[in-house]
């Protein structure tokens, strides 16, 4: 068994760090405070090809390895949780969603521009009564002539404010149960589709979070993604690749918190000793670094899984769940170990705790992970 990453894999991590250090830190605790997209930040990463990671150079991006996107979303994260899971929403889910299922001209048609990060890419499924609960959705696309008219209201849309392709769930026939949902290419600017409310989140506020309202918005139906009746499955299959980037996201904000831990306590003197002297807290730092390792590990074989073309849902689930609820737990010792001083605003370790509480309940939560994980097991 090698553990070990590839040469271009390391190389990436290498060059995302770099970009972080000199782009992402330091604008990083502005743009939280400011609930700000940093629209600099992307458009760097888009000249830098890290907008298209696994998309194929035929359609304008890089032509490497899911895998490898990851270690890039880890490492943003690292810095800002809330740009790695911009990126991780654009090129996990929606980028994934059309290779996967869009027809050649629509992949041609939209790929290039988002591989280029020349757009950003939105998932546009959560409404205000159907969030785990994916059935309950409201949102009703009907046939007309060579058209498709969607009316609806969804919610919790993230890069909602500032997407340029959403891709949105409805339903086409919703007396077909699980077979009646589909999933449509809808480019901003479509009359009729317009953004709503801005939330204000506790965490990862860079990453900005809206309504999406449908009135009457038309569409042709050269835009329906897959065919009539596969939404369900689209939308599952978006979650999938997209719980692999929020346990990347995860481990970005866990080794984060390991790295503020270990300066910290190293610099900190109490009773005339570096506090990492202290056991009680050298363990907290102990138990964060085997978490990370376990959270890592459970992250990539994940992404491998993708990779080799085998089934990796449950992996991702499990993945997910461990990285996520590792993270919580670990910031919230980051904050201990730094006392008073780690929880006021602008110490890094409270922006890590407040980040790292969304990855358990996004792309599904902690209890729904244990329901996949718990029916694969159990079917």
């Amino acid at each position: 068994m090698d553990f070990k990453l590839t040469e271009e894999q390391e190389l990436i991590r290498k060059n995302m760090r770099e970009f972080c250090e000199k782009y992402v830190d330091p604008i990083a605790a502005e743009i939280d405070e400011q609930a700000r997209f940093p629209k600099e930040v992307f458009e760097k990463l888009g000249a830098g090809d890290w907008m298209g990671i696994p998309v194929p150079t035929k359609y304008g991006g890089a032509g490497s390895s899911y895998l490898t996107h990851i270690v890039a979303v880890e490492e943003l994260s690292r810095s800002c949780a809330a740009s790695g899971f911009t990126l991780s929403i654009h090129v996990g889910i929606v980028e994934m969603l059309l290779l996967l299922y869009g027809t050649e001209d629509q992949k041609q048609k939209y790929l290039p521009p988002l591989a280029r990060g020349e757009e950003l890419g939105a998932f546009v499924l959560t409404e205000p009564g159907a969030g785990t609960d994916v059935m309950a959705a409201q949102t009703e696309i009907t046939r007309d002539g060579d058209d498709y008219v969607i009316n609806g209201t969804k919610t919790f849309t993230s890069n909602g404010p500032n997407a340029g392709v959403y891709i949105v769930f409805g339903w086409t026939d919703k007396s077909a149960g699980r077979k009646g949902m589909s999933a449509f290419i809808v480019p901003k600017g479509t009359p009729g589709m317009r953004v709503g409310e801005h939330f204000q989140k506790m965490g990862i506020r860079a990453s900005q979070t809206s309504e999406m309202i449908f009135e009457n918005c038309r569409i042709p139906k050269d835009n329906l993604l897959g065919k009539e009746g596969d939404g369900l499955a689209i939308a599952m299959t978006g979650l999938d690749h997209g719980r692999i980037g929020i346990a990347a996201q995860s481990v970005g904000i866990l080794q984060a918190a390991l790295d503020e831990s270990i300066k910290y306590s190293k610099q900190r003197i109490q009773f005339g000793a570096p506090i990492s002297r202290n056991q009680a807290i050298a363990w907290m730092i102990a138990d964060m670094a085997t978490d990370l390792a376990a959270a890592r590990f459970l992250t990539y074989h994940a992404a491998w899984l993708k990779d080799e073309g085998k089934p990796f849902s449950r992996e991702a689930s499990m993945a997910k769940l461990f990285a996520a609820e590792a993270a919580m737990k670990h910031t919230i010792k980051a904050v201990q170990i730094q006392g008073g001083y780690g929880y006021c605003k602008g110490a890094k370790v409270e922006r890590l705790m407040r980040d790292a509480k969304i990855t358990e309940i996004y792309e599904g939560t902690s209890e729904a992970q244990r329901m996949v994980i718990s029916g694969s097991l159990l079917r």
